[in-house]
Order: C-alpha cells, then structure tokens, then sequence
C-alpha cells in the first residue's frame, strides 16, 4: 500500500508531520482523524527507486503463479532469498518479470525489506501479492504465503477466463456480423446493381447500392472515420463520468448485473480469506480485498465498515449495512467469526461464488448466441430480400408484356 505524507495539529493544538500507510488518501484521512490528528496538507509519498517494470511482455497471472511456487520450493530447500531471485531472475520466461526479480534482488541485497522491494513494481504486483509478501516475511512463514499466493493467483487466473470466454463471444460476433456485412456491400452488392440495370428499385435497395458505392470509393473516408469513432469511444470509456456510472450501475444490469455481483464477490472472498490464513490483520486484509474486488461501491462498502470495525463491530454487521453482500455471505462471516474458521468459511464462499460465475458466464452465452444468430439473420436476410425484390418487380413486369 502507498504512504501518504501529512502534515496537521494535534489535539493539543501542536503541528505534527509524518507518513501513515493507507490504499488511498481517503483511508489516510480517516486514519489520522481517529488518531486525533486535524490534517492540513496529505500527499502520496514518491517511493525511491519507484518502477513500473519497463515496457516490455505483459507480466500475467500464470507467470506470477509459477514464479511464486518456483520461489516457495527455492525458500523451502534452504536457498537464501537473494540467491533464489538471482536464479529465477535467469530462468523466468516472461523478460519484463525476469527483469523486475532481478532487481528485486539487488534491492533486497543492498539492504531494503522483501516486500518493499516488491512494492516499487505496482504495474507486476498488486496490493495482495505485496500483504502475502509482507506477512510471510514479518512472520518467518514465507514458504507458506507463497504458496497460498500462488494458488490464489491460480484461482483468479481461472475467474479471469471465465469472464473473458462470457465477454469474448458477443464481441467476436459483432466483428463476424461487421466483416460479413462489408463484404457483402462490397462484393455482392454490385454483382447485383449490374443485373438490376435499368430496373426501378426501391429506397432501401438505393440505400444500400449507395453504400456500396461510398465504401468502394471512399474507402479512406470510412476507414478515418473507424479511427476516429474507436478513439472516441475508447476515450469515453476511460473518462472519468463514465467510469462512475459504470461502477454505480454494473452490479443492478438486468443478467449481467447477477453476474458482475457474482465475480466481484467471488474475487472478494478469495482475497480475504488468503490474506486472513497468510496472518495478515482483519483491517488489512479486508483493505487490500475490497480494493482489489473490482468494484468501487464494494471497496467504499468496506473501508465504512472498516471504520465500525475498529469502533468494535463486527465484521459480518458492518459489511451487512451497505446492502451490497449476498446474505449468504454475510451468515457464513458471522459463523466464521463466533467459530474461529473465517479463512476456511470465505474459501467455501470463493468456491460456491466462482463456480456459480462459471455457470453464469455459460448462461450467459447461451442467451446469447440466438439472439445474436437472428441479429444476424436478419442483417443477411434483409439485405438479400431488398436486393431481390427490384429482380422480382422486373421479371414480372416483361411477363405482362
């Protein structure tokens, strides 16, 4: 997690300045005020020797997974810490990973703890990896927190794939129903303009030779126009009032809305409860899960509950307010907590919730694909018909003479 720099009085009224560790300046704010600490100026610390781990392959989940069992293995047989980085550095196929272990090691090497050096890669390693770290590290119980990272990774790899084969194929039948589409007006159309030669022709058939005509002339024109239509689309999405409006509303969508829950919940407990068996406290591993949920209203949910937590409430109360938890969740939370087996509840959650995704995403598709095989029937089959009615209008106009 960040630190943040601040500056602000004390109760007595004296100027204070330090750091406090916090997911983001809200949650140090909120720190600092319970600390009774009035803040006047707070800002993200710039951590030395910050990197984000060069431009080079994409670092992903599989790559982290193996690494963390190579390392667990490596730790566990005795091999110093240093020593096992320098060899998975030489040995680790993704380059842009190769190159982070290594100067992770150099880091470690010249004196900086395990999980800071870790943390000067936020782009490869999110705020969960560097908890494990932290916590396997502080606690002499490495071997074991990598290895509950690496399955955890292994999980979330898997949750991934099913929200991308449920994402995947209504995209890819968009792309199919463009390029069908374009070739058809392309290298059909004027086959039939040319039998239709001097035939009367209806207003959706003109559409549609005009069409023709401006892609095959104008092809430039249409292909600028793509760019610039994909770039301010894209520009869109990534904006700031269309980021909120997706978060506010993606969990209540007719379908996908039950779907989003599911992930997001599934994600949640999986993270939680690796993070609680690694040794990390209930306020931060509960920190680090709503942060990297993937939700926003899910992560404000719990850093509220955060704060009625350390007021003395109970987890499963303070989570239950926000509305946002299935119930079932919150019953298996509060069993876990009067039972001491939290961890091992959340796991069963993480289990039910990623195969219900599964089966969602499944359902998902299967909704899908008719729909999108009549859309684009119908496309085809319209297309076709205004092009052979002006055929039949003729034919039967030289049959009555």
């Amino acid at each position: 997690m960040p630190a943040y720099v601040y500056d602000g009085l004390s109760k007595q009224g004296q100027n204070v300045h330090g750091e406090v560790i916090a997911n983001d300046s809200r949650s140090a704010m909120e720190k600092l005020r319970e600390a009774g600490v009035t803040v006047t100026t707070i800002q993200e610390k710039e951590v030395k020797g910050s990197r984000t781990g060069g431009r080079g392959k994409k670092v992903k989940l599989a790559d982290l997974s193996v690494f963390c069992r190579q390392f667990a293995a490596m730790t566990s047989a005795g091999v110093p810490v240093t020593r096992a980085l320098t060899t998975l550095s030489k040995q680790t196929v993704n380059k842009t990973l190769a190159q982070a272990i290594k100067e992770i090691a150099d880091d470690v090497e010249g004196g900086s703890t395990l999980a800071d050096s870790f943390a000067r890669y936020p782009k490869i390693f999110n705020p969960l990896f560097i908890a494990m770290i932290r916590s396997g590290e502080l606690g002499g119980i490495l071997e074991q927190s990598l290895i509950s990272l690496s399955a955890q990774l292994q999980k979330e790899k898997k949750l991934k794939d099913n929200i991308k084969s449920a994402v995947s194929y209504p995209r890819n039948i968009g792309i199919f129903a463009v390029i069908l589409l374009i070739g058809m007006l392309i290298g059909l159309v004027p086959i039939f303009e040319g039998m239709m030669s001097g035939a009367a022709i209806t207003g959706v058939t003109k559409v549609i030779f005009g069409l023709s005509h401006s892609i095959r002339e104008r092809w430039y024109f249409w292909i600028l126009g793509i760019v610039i239509l994909i770039v301010v689309i894209r520009a869109i999405i990534k904006s700031k009032p269309a980021h909120i409006f997706w978060e506010n509303h993606k969990l209540t969508m007719p379908k996908l809305g039950d779907f989003m829950t599911k992930m997001v919940v599934a994600r949640f407990c999986r993270t939680l409860a690796t993070l609680l068996a690694g040794g990390v406290t209930a306020v931060q591993a509960l920190e680090s899960a709503g942060a990297t949920a993937g939700s926003d209203l899910i992560d404000k949910a719990v850093k509220d509950a955060i704060v009625e937590i350390e007021d003395g409430k109970s987890i499963s109360d303070s989570l239950d307010k926000s509305g946002l938890f299935p119930p079932m969740l919150i019953g298996m939370i509060a069993i876990g907590e009067e039972s001491g087996t939290l961890p091992d509840l959340l796991d069963k959650v993480a289990e039910f919730f990623e195969e219900d995704v599964e089966v969602a995403s499944q359902n998902l598709k299967s909704l899908i694909e008719p729909i999108a095989l009549i859309g684009i029937g119908g496309l085809v089959g319209g297309m076709l018909i205004s092009l052979y009615i002006p055929m039949f209008s003729a034919a039967t106009n030289m049959e009555g003479y």
